[in-house]
C-alpha cells in the first residue's frame, strides 16, 4: 500500500515537473517570437536618415529583422506610423510632439542628426522684394518642422503674415513647382530636395544655420509599449547606426553608392555638400542633452 502511494506521488511530481517545463518552453517561445518580430521603421528621404539607408543596403537591418518603409515627406512618414503600418518612425521634434499629443505614446531611442543649414527657405525674389510684396506664396509641409522654420523667418524679417498665402504640399508635390517670375514665392524645404529648386534658380534666403533660435534635431522613435521587449535590439541598432555614420565619414564615395537611390539619385558632389549641412548627434554632448531637456524632449530612453 505504502509502495503504491509512493509511486503515485512520484508520478504526480513528475507530471508537475513536465507541466512547469512545458509552461517555461511556451513562455520562452512566445518571448522569443516577440523579440524576433519584424519591426518596421517609417522614414523619408532626408540626408540625416542616410545611416538607416546605408545599414539597409549593407544587410545590417535585415540581420535585426528590421524593415524600412520610405515615404516622400516627414508628414507622410508620421501618417504611416500613426495608422499602425510601422513600429518606429524618424522624426524632428515637431513630429515627436505632434504624435504624442495625438496619444500615440512614442519615445526617442536614438538621436541621429541636427540640422545645420539642412532645412532652408528658398525664393525666386530678393529679401527686399519679399518685404515689399503684397502677396507671397509660401509652399511647405504645414504639419511639420517647415512651419516652425517659416515662422522664425517671418518673425526675424518682420514680414506681415496677412500677406502670405500658405500652400500645403509635400516635398514630392513641390518638385513640380516652376519659377514663376510673376509671383513672389517662398519654398520651405530640406536636403536633398533643395537641389532641384536651386537648378530652377531659386536661391536660399535662410536656413537652420542662421536661424539660431530654432534647434532642429532628428531622432528614431518607437512605440513606448514596444521599448522594453526590444531593448536589446535597440542597443544593437544603435551600434549599427554608429558604424554606418563612421563608414560614411571615412568612405563618402563608397557610402554614396549605397544610399544615392534613397536620396533622389543626387550627384556625389551634392551628397557631400548635403552631409556638410548637418551635424551627427548619435554621440550627444551634455550641452545638447540640456537643450533637449529644456525643450521638454524625452531623453530618458535614449541609447547613448
Amino acid at each position: 500500500m505504502h509502495q503504491e502511494l509512493g509511486i503515485i506521488l512520484k508520478m504526480k511530481q513528475m507530471l508537475k515537473f513536465f507541466y512547469i517545463l512545458l509552461l517555461l518552453l511556451l513562455f520562452t517561445s512566445c518571448s522569443s517570437q516577440t523579440q524576433n518580430k519584424e519591426l518596421k521603421i517609417a522614414t523619408n528621404s532626408w540626408i540625416g536618415y542616410a545611416p538607416l539607408f546605408y545599414a539597409q543596403e549593407k544587410g545590417e537591418l535585415k540581420k535585426l529583422n528590421i524593415k524600412l518603409i520610405q515615404n516622400v515627406s516627414l508628414g507622410e512618414a508620421a501618417d504611416t506610423f500613426s495608422i499602425g503600418k510601422a513600429d518606429l518612425v524618424t522624426t524632428t521634434q515637431h513630429e515627436y510632439f505632434s504624435l504624442n499629443e495625438a496619444q500615440h505614446k512614442i519615445i526617442p531611442i536614438i538621436l541621429l542628426d541636427r540640422s545645420n543649414g539642412g532645412d532652408m527657405i528658398l525664393s525666386n525674389k530678393t529679401l527686399q522684394e519679399i518685404k515689399e510684396a503684397k502677396k507671397i506664396y509660401a509652399y511647405l509641409e504645414i504639419d511639420s518642422i517647415n512651419k516652425e522654420l517659416l515662422q522664425e523667418f517671418i518673425q526675424k524679417q518682420g514680414l506681415k503674415e496677412k500677406n502670405i498665402i500658405f500652400i500645403n504640399k509635400d516635398q514630392a508635390e513641390m518638385q513640380d513647382l516652376n519659377n514663376d517670375a510673376s509671383k513672389t514665392m517662398l519654398i520651405v524645404t530640406y536636403s536633398p530636395y533643395n537641389i532641384s529648386f536651386e537648378k530652377k534658380n531659386f536661391h536660399e534666403l535662410a536656413s537652420t544655420r542662421d536661424l539660431h533660435s530654432l534647434v532642429v534635431i532628428d531622432a528614431l522613435c518607437i512605440k513606448k509599449n514596444l521599448y522594453k521587449e526590444n531593448k536589446m535590439r535597440i542597443q544593437k541598432l544603435k551600434k549599427v547606426i554608429d558604424n554606418a555614420i563612421e563608414e560614411m565619414q571615412k568612405n563618402p564615395k563608397a557610402s554614396y553608392q549605397s544610399v544615392k537611390n534613397h536620396l533622389d539619385n543626387i550627384s556625389y558632389k551634392e551628397y557631400v555638400e548635403s552631409l556638410n549641412i548637418i551635424l551627427w548627434i548619435n554621440h550627444p554632448d551634455k550641452e545638447l542633452l540640456q537643450v533637449l531637456k529644456k525643450m521638454q524632449y524625452e531623453t530618458k530612453f535614449l541609447a547613448l
